[in-house]
Protein backbone atom coordinates (compact mmCIF):
# COMPACT_ATOMS: atom_id res chain seq x y z
CA UNK A 1 0.00 0.00 0.00
CA UNK A 2 1.25 3.07 -0.72
CA UNK A 3 0.11 7.02 0.51
CA UNK A 4 0.09 10.38 -0.95
CA UNK A 5 3.60 10.89 0.56
CA UNK A 6 5.14 7.93 -1.31
CA UNK A 7 7.15 9.23 -4.27
CA UNK A 8 5.37 8.33 -7.76
CA UNK A 9 7.14 6.30 -9.87
CA UNK A 10 9.72 8.65 -11.94
CA UNK A 11 8.85 10.04 -15.49
CA UNK A 12 9.32 7.95 -18.03
CA UNK A 13 10.17 11.76 -20.38
CA UNK A 14 12.00 14.02 -17.80
CA UNK A 15 10.14 16.98 -16.93
CA UNK A 16 6.31 15.37 -18.17
CA UNK A 17 4.22 12.83 -16.75
CA UNK A 18 1.42 10.67 -18.24
CA UNK A 19 -1.29 9.34 -15.53
CA UNK A 20 -4.17 6.89 -17.18
CA UNK A 21 -7.06 6.25 -15.14
CA UNK A 22 -9.13 2.89 -14.86
CA UNK A 23 -12.51 1.42 -14.66
CA UNK A 24 -14.88 -1.12 -15.85
CA UNK A 25 -16.88 0.58 -18.21
CA UNK A 26 -15.24 4.15 -18.50
CA UNK A 27 -18.54 6.06 -17.62
CA UNK A 28 -18.54 6.50 -13.89
CA UNK A 29 -15.45 6.34 -11.34
CA UNK A 30 -12.54 6.73 -14.00
CA UNK A 31 -13.79 9.55 -16.09
CA UNK A 32 -14.89 11.56 -12.94
CA UNK A 33 -11.13 10.95 -11.60
CA UNK A 34 -10.06 12.37 -14.69
CA UNK A 35 -12.01 15.78 -14.95
CA UNK A 36 -10.82 16.45 -11.55
CA UNK A 37 -7.48 15.63 -11.57
CA UNK A 38 -7.43 17.64 -15.11
CA UNK A 39 -8.71 20.71 -13.12
CA UNK A 40 -6.84 20.17 -9.86
CA UNK A 41 -3.33 19.90 -12.29
CA UNK A 42 -4.72 23.02 -14.73
CA UNK A 43 -5.32 24.99 -11.11
CA UNK A 44 -1.16 24.05 -10.27
CA UNK A 45 -0.15 25.28 -13.45
CA UNK A 46 0.52 21.34 -14.52
CA UNK A 47 -1.89 21.09 -17.35
CA UNK A 48 1.20 21.64 -19.67
CA UNK A 49 3.13 18.99 -18.46
CA UNK A 50 0.92 16.18 -17.10
CA UNK A 51 -1.60 14.30 -19.53
CA UNK A 52 -4.48 12.30 -17.27
CA UNK A 53 -6.40 9.74 -19.78
CA UNK A 54 -8.90 7.36 -18.53
CA UNK A 55 -10.51 4.18 -19.70
CA UNK A 56 -12.78 0.92 -19.17
CA UNK A 57 -11.66 -2.66 -19.01
CA UNK A 58 -14.66 -3.47 -20.81
CA UNK A 59 -15.65 -1.90 -24.66
CA UNK A 60 -19.06 -2.25 -24.29
CA UNK A 61 -19.47 2.04 -23.61
CA UNK A 62 -16.61 3.02 -26.29
CA UNK A 63 -17.51 5.98 -27.78
CA UNK A 64 -20.58 7.16 -25.34
CA UNK A 65 -20.15 9.90 -22.94
CA UNK A 66 -20.28 9.50 -19.46
CA UNK A 67 -23.35 8.02 -17.38
CA UNK A 68 -25.58 11.08 -16.90
CA UNK A 69 -25.54 10.84 -13.05
CA UNK A 70 -22.29 10.90 -12.86
CA UNK A 71 -21.71 14.09 -15.37
CA UNK A 72 -24.67 16.05 -12.97
CA UNK A 73 -22.38 15.57 -9.82
CA UNK A 74 -19.01 16.53 -11.81
CA UNK A 75 -21.22 19.59 -13.18
CA UNK A 76 -22.73 20.50 -10.01
CA UNK A 77 -19.65 20.76 -8.46
CA UNK A 78 -18.37 22.88 -10.98
CA UNK A 79 -16.34 20.70 -13.20
CA UNK A 80 -16.95 20.44 -16.99
CA UNK A 81 -18.01 16.69 -17.59
CA UNK A 82 -19.20 17.27 -21.35
CA UNK A 83 -15.88 16.67 -23.25
CA UNK A 84 -15.32 12.79 -21.92
CA UNK A 85 -15.82 9.81 -24.47
CA UNK A 86 -15.45 6.32 -23.11
CA UNK A 87 -12.39 4.53 -24.31
CA UNK A 88 -10.85 1.03 -23.47
CA UNK A 89 -7.79 0.21 -22.03
CA UNK A 90 -5.05 -1.57 -24.15
CA UNK A 91 -2.26 -3.52 -22.99
CA UNK A 92 0.09 -0.66 -24.40
CA UNK A 93 -1.07 1.82 -21.89
CA UNK A 94 1.45 0.09 -19.25
CA UNK A 95 4.36 0.77 -21.49
CA UNK A 96 3.07 4.68 -22.73
CA UNK A 97 1.68 5.69 -19.00
CA UNK A 98 4.04 6.74 -16.26
CA UNK A 99 1.04 5.90 -13.65
CA UNK A 100 -1.93 3.60 -13.95
CA UNK A 101 -4.47 3.82 -11.27
CA UNK A 102 -7.40 1.51 -11.11
CA UNK A 103 -10.54 2.07 -9.08
CA UNK A 104 -10.69 -1.29 -7.91
CA UNK A 105 -8.88 -4.23 -6.88
CA UNK A 106 -10.89 -6.20 -10.18
CA UNK A 107 -9.86 -3.36 -12.59
CA UNK A 108 -6.61 -3.99 -10.98
CA UNK A 109 -6.40 -7.87 -11.77
CA UNK A 110 -7.58 -6.81 -15.26
CA UNK A 111 -4.90 -4.63 -15.93
CA UNK A 112 -2.37 -7.21 -15.16
CA UNK A 113 -1.74 -6.95 -11.37
CA UNK A 114 0.17 -3.88 -9.32
CA UNK A 115 3.92 -3.19 -9.81
CA UNK A 116 6.04 -0.32 -9.29
CA UNK A 117 3.73 1.70 -11.68
CA UNK A 118 -0.10 0.09 -11.73
CA UNK A 119 -1.61 0.63 -8.15
CA UNK A 120 -5.17 1.35 -6.94
CA UNK A 121 -6.32 5.16 -7.34
CA UNK A 122 -7.02 5.04 -3.39
CA UNK A 123 -3.76 3.53 -2.56
CA UNK A 124 -2.84 7.85 -3.06
CA UNK A 125 -6.04 8.63 -0.82
CA UNK A 126 -5.01 10.44 2.20
CA UNK A 127 -7.77 9.81 4.37
CA UNK A 128 -8.29 5.90 3.55
CA UNK A 129 -5.10 4.64 1.71
CA UNK A 130 -5.77 1.09 -0.52
CA UNK A 131 -9.59 1.27 -0.04
CA UNK A 132 -11.41 0.93 -3.28
CA UNK A 133 -13.57 2.86 -5.03
CA UNK A 134 -16.91 1.79 -4.95
CA UNK A 135 -18.91 1.46 -8.61
CA UNK A 136 -21.89 3.77 -8.37
CA UNK A 137 -23.57 2.69 -11.40
CA UNK A 138 -26.35 0.53 -9.62
CA UNK A 139 -26.82 2.44 -6.95
CA UNK A 140 -28.63 6.20 -5.93
CA UNK A 141 -26.95 9.56 -6.45
CA UNK A 142 -25.44 9.74 -3.15
CA UNK A 143 -22.87 6.94 -5.13
CA UNK A 144 -21.79 9.29 -7.20
CA UNK A 145 -21.17 12.30 -4.59
CA UNK A 146 -19.42 9.25 -2.28
CA UNK A 147 -17.02 8.86 -5.55
CA UNK A 148 -16.71 12.94 -6.02
CA UNK A 149 -15.42 12.83 -2.01
CA UNK A 150 -13.09 10.45 -2.53
CA UNK A 151 -11.41 11.49 -5.82
CA UNK A 152 -11.27 15.03 -5.06
CA UNK A 153 -9.25 14.33 -1.86
CA UNK A 154 -7.11 12.08 -3.63
CA UNK A 155 -6.67 13.93 -6.59
CA UNK A 156 -5.70 16.30 -4.68
CA UNK A 157 -2.66 14.11 -3.09
CA UNK A 158 -1.86 13.07 -6.73
CA UNK A 159 -1.51 16.66 -7.86
CA UNK A 160 0.42 17.65 -4.85
CA UNK A 161 3.31 14.52 -5.44
CA UNK A 162 3.48 15.82 -8.65
CA UNK A 163 4.44 19.14 -7.55
CA UNK A 164 6.79 17.44 -5.77
CA UNK A 165 7.92 15.32 -8.53
CA UNK A 166 7.97 17.70 -11.35
CA UNK A 167 8.82 21.00 -9.12
CA UNK A 168 6.38 23.60 -9.41
CA UNK A 169 5.45 25.28 -12.12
Amino acid sequence: MTTAETVLPAPRTPGRYSVALVCLGNICRSPMADVVLAARLEEAGLADRVRVVSSGTGGWHVGNPMDERAAATLTAAGYDATRHRAQQFAPTWLDEHDLVLAMDRSNLADVGGASERVMLFRDLDPVAPGGEVPDPYYGGDDGFEEVLDMVERTADAITAALQRLLGRP
